[in-house]
Parts: structure tokens; C-alpha cells; sequence
């Protein structure tokens, strides 16, 4: 029998494995790398301290993707905000 590989849901509903997530080496982050690795820790696929030291980032900067999606969605991972003006 064939053991199957872990995986979560990724943010476009599609399964998410260890190998489909964003590579190491990512520099430019953009909506959807910063959605995948969030709900790779959520659903345990990574843990938090894994997924900060494999990309290089701090708690603070895993919490506040966390906080961008509860609060606006994945378009609340946007880089640059567009300000409205009056």
C-alpha cells in the first residue's frame, strides 16, 4: 500500500504537499506564496518556527500575513495598498 504525502487545503482549494510550497530561496513574495505558506502552518504541515527559519522571516512578519488574511482575504496580503482619495 502506498503511504500517502501529507497535505493541507492551499488557498485556491486545491491540495497543498511540502513539495508544492514556495521554494527556500523566495525573495519576492507575492499574494499567493504568502497565502500557501500560511495555511501550510495552519493545517500542520509546517510548523511556525520551521516555516520562519526556511524563509527567513520573523514571527512578526508570519503574523501579520496571518492577520492580512483574517481580516481583508488574500487581498489583504497586497504589497502596496491603494489609497483612495477624496
Amino acid at each position: 500500500m502506498e503511504k500517502k504525502e501529507p497535505f493541507v487545503i492551499g488557498p485556491d482549494g486545491s491540495a497543498l504537499t511540502i513539495k508544492d510550497l514556495p521554494p527556500a530561496s523566495t525573495k519576492r513574495w507575492v499574494i499567493r506564496r504568502k497565502a500557501e505558506v500560511v495555511a501550510a502552518v495552519r493545517g500542520g504541515l509546517l510548523s511556525l518556527e520551521s516555516a520562519c527559519q526556511r524563509y527567513n522571516l520573523t514571527s512578526e512578519e508570519y503574523a501579520s500575513w496571518e492577520k492580512a488574511i483574517d481580516r481583508h482575504g488574500m487581498q489583504g496580503l497586497r504589497a502596496t495598498r491603494i489609497q483612495q482619495y477624496r
